[in-house]
């Protein structure tokens, strides 16, 4: 991969996201039908520096805001949402580094990140009691470097990634990170995933057997969770990114489509689709909870860095109050438009080769990553009560 370009700042981000979005669209829907990874795809958005715009400013990253950040998101995902959600794992291990790493592991791992090197992900579990309960191991040896030991599930971005970081806990049962390349011997990659959607982000197995950590690799990722933090406030703000994208998508081909494509029903008496009354109006509901997600996930946005300009306790449950919000809302919008493009688009949209149903499908998928009804009840706790949300990473 030649060397990565350095963005400057974030109008610039927003452009190059905008150009880039509009040509993986082109053939989004081939990739999802064929179950071709977007290896490309990938190469581009290293080159174009676009992974590296939440590097510190003092490393010579341009540290976009998380209302940027959100955006590039939303418009990756509108265009491909496979495609959008392999780098979320990305940014979400650049900000553990921004929270917990040392400045000598910063300053190596901004410096790759520049460069263009993407970090995957190997952070869940399968079988296990529930998505907290991580059983991976992480033993440290006489010299001081560690020996990793487990399996993870549904690891997107590990297959094309760089460096691949895994969440495992160490003799303490405390919650560390470690930092693996790709090719570390005793590391495997297995691309079975096979999920009904987001068909092509590759969100498979890892195995790890006796790998040989260095003890400069490993960052403790349990003490984020001992002050306010905006960790899981900003993962969940690119997972409800991702469905406001989804979101916005669907309705933007629901309506190619109507324009286009569809006949009017005949008691209608119209001339085409697009002048139905009764389509008018179920657009006009979809159009309401697009809008409704892409304002709520700006306003997410806003409180995230406005908590980042004065960290406290209060300031990080308003974000973390804030961004579940959105996710509730992306959520909801992206599955029910992803739906209701079929009911007011017809009959000849749910032609398979057309692969307009990639957008239920990969919000359905996406929308599974964590139960949205938990969300609302950490925000009607908030409002009722003045209860902050729990620090546990997932809100």
């Amino acid at each position: 991969m030649s060397a990565a370009t350095v963005i400057a700042d974030d109008a610039e981000a927003l452009a190059v996201v905008a150009e880039l979005a509009a040509d993986f669209r082109k053939d989004a829907a081939e990739r999802d039908a064929r179950r071709q990874l977007p290896h490309a795809e990938l190469e581009r958005l290293s080159a174009s520096g676009l992974l590296a715009v939440t590097v510190p400013a003092q490393f010579g990253g341009p540290d976009v805001g998380a209302q940027t950040l959100a955006e590039i998101f939303r418009l990756l995902a509108a265009a491909d949402a496979s495609l959008a959600q392999i780098p979320q794992s990305h940014f979400v291990y650049v900000n553990v580094l921004r929270c917990q790493g040392s400045p000598r592991q910063q300053e190596f791992f901004f410096g790759e990140v520049l460069r263009g090197k993407r970090f995957g992900n190997a952070q869940s579990e399968a079988g296990t009691k529930h998505v907290q309960d991580i059983r991976t191991r992480l033993a440290q040896r006489p010299d001081g470097s560690y020996v990793l030991d487990g399996v993870k599930h549904y690891s997107t971005g590990a297959l094309f990634a760089d460096w691949i970081p895994v969440l495992a806990r160490t003799e303490d049962d405390t919650l560390h990170v470690a930092y693996v390349p790709r090719d570390a011997p005793g590391l495997t990659v297995v691309d079975d995933w096979d999920g009904m959607g987001q068909r092509t982000t590759a969100s498979g197995t890892v195995r790890l057997e006796s790998v040989l950590v260095p003890a400069g690799r490993v960052v403790p990722h349990h003490l984020t969770f001992r002050g306010p933090q905006l960790h899981g406030a900003v993962a969940q703000l690119l997972h409800a990114a991702i469905d406001a994208g989804i979101a916005s998508g669907a309705l933007a081909e629901a309506v190619e489509f109507v324009r286009t494509k569809s006949r009017p029903w005949f008691e209608s008496e119209c001339e085409t689709a697009a002048e139905d009354p009764l389509l008018i109006q179920r657009f006009g509901e979809l159009a309401i909870r697009v809008r409704a997600a892409e304002a709520l996930l700006r306003e997410a946005a806003r409180a995230i860095d406005a908590a980042r300009a004065g960290l406290t306790d209060d300031s990080a449950a308003e974000a973390s109050i804030a961004v579940a919000t959105a996710k509730v809302t992306a959520a909801e919008a992206a599955v029910e438009v992803g739906s209701a493009l079929f009911e007011v688009a017809g009959t000849r949209s749910a032609l398979d080769s057309l692969g307009l149903h990639r957008h239920w499908r990969d919000a359905r998928t996406h929308t599974l990553h964590d139960p949205t009804r938990w969300k609302v009840q950490h925000i009607g706790r908030y409002v009722l009560t003045g209860t902050r949300p729990p620090r546990h990473g997932l809100l």
